[in-house]
């Protein structure tokens, strides 16, 4: 039995069905909160749905019970309800789900992660913790570090928008990134619960090309045929962003996109090796399903 915790998310949702897919039993941790409909998507594809919280302890206890793996993806970034908080969801919630995992017996846990930022921001930190919590423990584990979702930062909903003809560009648009498609991380992360060669590493993880920002946006105009004007947020109004910021959650978004501006080039020869999963989705991919 694999446990999927943040199942009702775009990507835990794609794990469990990958997961189903593949014949494997799937329990999704579905909070109360959690939209009906993606709930029902759940239960139609055949996982069994328990409900629970990151912050009930007696919950986590019930939803390891007779899980041989734990996948996780959640995370107070997105989809939040009243009460969430880095320090709540990312940090403690995720620790408690590791203490629950182990206490229950799981033998494997894979974690969602991202490759370690130059940047102190609070998000990163809850991560590192809940890495280097992983690494004392007495589970076997995966933890992925995926670089920038090509479905969330080259969208609308950062100001990556083809269809307005603006794209919203961090730092000067130069430095590479290996953009990756959450559905690549979902076949990741199921090759991870099979895969003896992830046991105990640490794997970064992108997309089949690197591509500066400004080399995605002119493949945006290649596919969309319209002209499309760049708007650049300087690094040093990120840095000032990031100093002026006493919310975590602002203070880590400004982090985030210091981490964009300075680009992220991933050699996947070797996570290849590891979880060797087949046709990786291109950004020219994503812009012509998305034209």
């Amino acid at each position: 039995m694999d446990l999927v915790v943040g199942a009702t998310g775009r990507l835990g949702g794609e794990i469990c069905r990958l997961l189903l897919e593949q014949g494997a039993e799937v329990r999704a941790l579905v909070r109360d909160t959690s939209s009906p409909d993606k709930v029902e998507r759940l239960i139609s594809l055949g996982a069994e749905v328990l409900r629970g919280d990151l912050g009930n302890r007696a919950s986590l206890a019930a939803a390891c019970r007779g899980a041989s793996a734990v996948v996780s993806t959640a995370s107070s970034v997105g989809s939040r309800k009243d009460g969430d908080s880095i320090e709540t969801v990312d940090r403690l919630g995720q620790l408690a789900l590791v203490d629950a995992a182990e206490e229950a017996g799981v033998g494997h846990f894979v974690l969602i992660s991202f490759p370690t930022v130059d940047v102190d921001f609070p998000l990163q930190s809850a991560k590192r913790a809940v890495e280097e919590r992983l690494r004392r423990g007495r589970m076997t584990f995966t933890i992925l570090q995926p670089t920038f979702f090509t479905e969330v930062w080259l969208s609308p909903a950062l100001g990556f928008d083809p269809a307005r003809a603006v794209a919203r560009i961090y730092g000067d648009g130069h430095n590479r990134i290996s953009w990756i498609s959450f559905e690549d991380v979902a076949k990741f992360a199921a090759a991870a619960l099979r895969s003896p060669r992830a046991v105990g590493q640490a794997i970064k993880l992108g997309g089949p090309d690197a591509l500066s920002p400004l080399e995605a946006m002119e493949l945006a105009q290649r596919v969309t045929g319209r002209e499309i004007v760049a708007q650049h947020v300087p690094e040093a109004a990120l840095r000032a962003q990031l100093a002026a910021a006493a919310d975590p959650l602002q203070q880590s978004l400004a982090g985030l996109m210091l981490y964009y501006a300075r680009g992220d080039a991933i050699d996947m020869t070797e996570a290849l090796r590891a979880l060797p999963v087949q046709r990786l989705k291109s950004v020219l991919d994503y812009f012509r399903a998305t034209a």
